[in-house]
């Protein structure tokens, strides 16, 4: 692939847990950034791209839909789409080299996958061989409520190396529309991934606060 100003390369997996607006703004943002993104969207993600966002990615092209959808973006970054099914793809081998990888949203039959080492299909396949060469694995479940089933294989993901980021946007920054709120997740995966953006405002606390509460 060519290098880009970042010189990052990032897996980006998009499965059906609903939620695409995450996935999308993140794409945006990593590209944006300079990052080479390999995607991978599973049957269910695509069915989510096209029900929540009006995306098909077998007709439509994803730069031609963040500029239809947000204007022009600035694409420093490149993007290779590969196919969920193909365990013969370059990201299947460790021997591949890559920074990073996000599932963004992450469903539950795929983090049951990851959490019990199956590779049944791509994004299974990138997310064991992100932990197992110790490399940044950040997934982003959307899902609630969650049973004890569910939990424990967030532990188990979490203890393997992985970062878990619920779809939990904050409020603090005073979000004006959906976009914004995807994007302080998308962020936070940035941030994880150790790409720079500029879509989190940090926390400050609040100056008029002395800093300790009487009580507390």
């Amino acid at each position: 692939m060519s290098a880009t100003p970042s010189g990052k390369r990032i897996v980006v997996a998009v499965t059906g847990a609903s939620g695409a607006l995450y996935a999308v703004r993140l794409l945006k943002a990593t590209l944006e950034a300079g990052v080479d993104v390999e995607l991978v969207v599973s049957d269910y993600g695509k069915r989510l791209l096209i029900e929540e966002c009006d995306l098909n990615l077998k007709t439509q092209d994803l730069g031609s839909w963040l500029d239809e959808r947000y204007g022009p973006v600035k694409r420093r970054g490149t993007l290779t789409l590969n196919s969920a099914h193909d365990l013969g793809a370059g990201i299947a081998s460790g021997s591949q080299r890559w920074d990073g990888m996000a599932v963004v949203p992450c469903s539950m039959k795929t983090l049951s996958s990851i959490a019990c080492g199956a590779s049944a299909n791509l994004i299974e396949r990138a997310a064991d061989v992100t932990l197992k060469e110790r490399r940044p694995l950040v997934l982003v479940p959307r899902e609630t409520p969650l049973n004890v089933i569910q939990l424990e294989n967030l532990v188990r993901v979490a203890r393997a190396g992985a970062a878990v980021v619920p779809a939990m946007p904050a409020f603090y920054d005073a979000p004006q529309s959906f976009e914004d709120l995807a994007d302080f997740i998308a962020g936070r995966v940035l941030s994880l991934l150790d790409v720079p953006h500029d879509l989190v405002r940090p926390w400050k606390g609040d100056p008029s606060d002395s800093g300790c509460l009487a009580g507390e």
